[in-house]
């Protein structure tokens, strides 16, 4: 839109489509309902030989991209266009305004959690189905959110939701016993994931980092953890360091005590020789229980790694007898049903899974590993074995379990991995041509499924010291509004984003839906 519609986002804009393609539920937007036989069956067909990760990025080009962005001037939002950006807000979500207002005098800030939050106030959301959410007000946007990952089917995919709702009817969704379904999920986990001989359940991804990381010093006999800095691996007491920035260290670690974080240490993406350091350091000391990373780099790849980096963390893990823990949280599967272990062909020691283990459905984290290492988790009240302690009630429960344990039969069935990469393709190409043919210094590109859209840079400032840090304080806080400011522009054109810098696609994106979506982000655009 040269300025917004009146309307909401789900109709046009003047340089777009006249209206939204039909929901990827609805019989001629899904291959499944199709009354061809043929056409479905090729489809299919095309869909199984599909990657999810067709083309590891160039990695080297990207990070000069990156410095280009971040040492140029900011291209916001014109401060002509942003009022009427602000005001769409005002005139069609009156709705989620009120419940915003409400929910700030009885939740902190107004949000439960960092997702939620959107500038200029929270969105409430009435349906989720597919591609597309509807806001309390009817206003229905293209959803790139997808709960920050784990839905890679879709929302709220008929497949899954279907045997939730028949578990619930015949057993409810907590027994405290064992069930059929916490055994059949955690055997195709098992199936697909080269590192997971044996997997337990708990009931966040930050639940697992912990448990991860207790059972790595518990085997090693070792306390020192390396985390790859940058990196978000959930907010427990150890693990709050060196958080979305690296070198930032305990900068965002009010309340806890440093001894929490004592034996916490962190290492810049893609550099092999500080990581040997570091761990050579370690040695003098004691030794290193873990080194902990995200296998596409921090952030789901903000920072992506270069593609020999995992292999020669593995390598130095060997050398120096720590065990190798990937946080597969998002790219579980991805990257694939065999999680970016297989990608990569690297085989950790722990794989810690989160939200995606469920498909979106709530309890969702695990720990998978080698077998002798993953012993150390024995259940059961006074066994005399040494074991790492872990817990909870509520760990794989029926719900939960029937929805991870479907999701992945739907994810098989489908290659919704592949299907969903081949939309983040679609996506990042038709971005790159915008932004050429706009002249802007952006940076767009795809690990896959996963889309990132560099606007502002701000989570790609050069932290590596203190220094550096305290210099560009300032410049970060102008970025980042930068950001939230593009994130609501997205918004009031009808997409949904991760904090407006990265894309999730999903097998519910059709080629229309991401045109669709690609006609909304040039009309963006044009208000730089």
């Amino acid at each position: 839109m040269s300025s917004l519609a009146s309307s909401p986002p789900s109709s046009s804009s003047a340089s777009s489509s006249s209206s939204l393609p039909p929901s990827p539920t609805s019989p001629s937007a899904s291959p499944s309902l199709a009354t061809d036989g043929s056409a479905k069956n090729a489809a299919e067909s095309d869909h199984a030989t599909l990657s999810a990760v067709p083309a590891w990025p160039d990695t080297h080009a990207l990070y000069e991209r990156f410095a280009a962005l971040v040492n140029q001037p900011m291209r916001p939002i014109r401060p002509d266009a942003m009022p009427k950006v602000l005001r769409w807000f005002d005139e069609h979500c009156a709705g989620s305004k009120r419940l915003a207002e409400r929910a700030a005098t009885v939740i902190p800030g107004g949000v439960q959690h960092n997702l939620a939050f959107n500038h200029p106030f929270p969105l409430a959301i009435a349906q989720a189905r597919g591609a597309h959410l509807t806001d309390v007000d009817g206003n229905r946007y293209i959803d790139f959110l997808q709960a920050g990952g784990p839905t890679l089917l879709g929302s709220n995919p008929p497949a899954v939701r279907e045997a939730v709702q028949a578990l619930l009817e015949d057993c409810g969704p907590v027994t405290g016993l064992l069930h059929a379904y916490e055994v059949q999920l955690a055997e195709r986990v098992c199936r697909h994931m080269p590192g997971v001989e044996m997997l337990r359940m708990l009931g966040s991804g930050t639940e697992a980092v912990m448990g991860a990381v207790r059972l790595a010093r518990t085997f090693t006999r070792r306390q020192r953890v390396i985390k790859i800095g940058g990196a978000y691996h959930g907010w427990s007491d150890q693990l709050v360091y060196g958080m979305r920035l690296p070198k930032t260290g305990r900068m965002e670690a009010t309340g806890i005590p440093r001894g929490a974080t004592a034996h916490t240490q962190e290492c810049l993406p893609n550099d092999p020789e500080a990581l040997r350091r570091l761990l050579r350091w370690n040695r003098l000391r004691g030794g290193t229980a873990a080194v902990l990373l995200e296998p596409f780099g921090p952030e789901s790849g903000t920072r992506p790694v270069h593609r020999e980096f995992n292999a020669q963390v593995r390598a130095l893990c060997d050398e120096f007898g720590a065990l190798l823990i990937f946080d597969e949280v998002v790219t579980g599967f991805r990257a694939g049903l065999g999680g970016a272990q297989a990608y990569f062909g690297v085989t950790p020691d722990l794989t810690v899974l989160g939200k995606c283990l469920t498909g979106g459905y709530p309890m969702a984290g695990a720990i998978g590993g080698k077998r002798e290492i993953m012993m150390s988790l024995v259940g059961g009240i006074g066994t005399t074995s040494r074991r790492a302690f872990v817990g909870g009630t509520l760990s794989a429960n029926p719900l939960s379990c029937v929805a991870g344990y479907h999701a992945l039969l739907e994810a098989e069935r489908t290659n919704a991995p592949g299907v969903a990469a081949r939309a983040g393709e679609r996506l990042r190409r038709g971005l790159e041509e915008i932004i050429g043919r706009r002249g802007l210094p952006y940076v767009a590109y795809n690990i896959g499924s996963i889309v990132h859209l560099q606007t502002s840079g701000v989570l790609l400032l050069d932290t590596s010291s203190l220094w550096k840090l305290f210099r560009l304080k300032d410049e970060a806080r102008r970025r980042k509004h930068m950001m939230e400011e593009m994130g609501a522009a997205f918004t009031a054109h009808g997409l949904i984003s991760v904090a407006g810098s990265r894309l999730y696609t999903s097998l519910a994106d059709t080629d229309e839906v991401i045109d669709d979506a690609l006609n909304r982000f040039d009309d963006v655009m044009a208000l730089t």
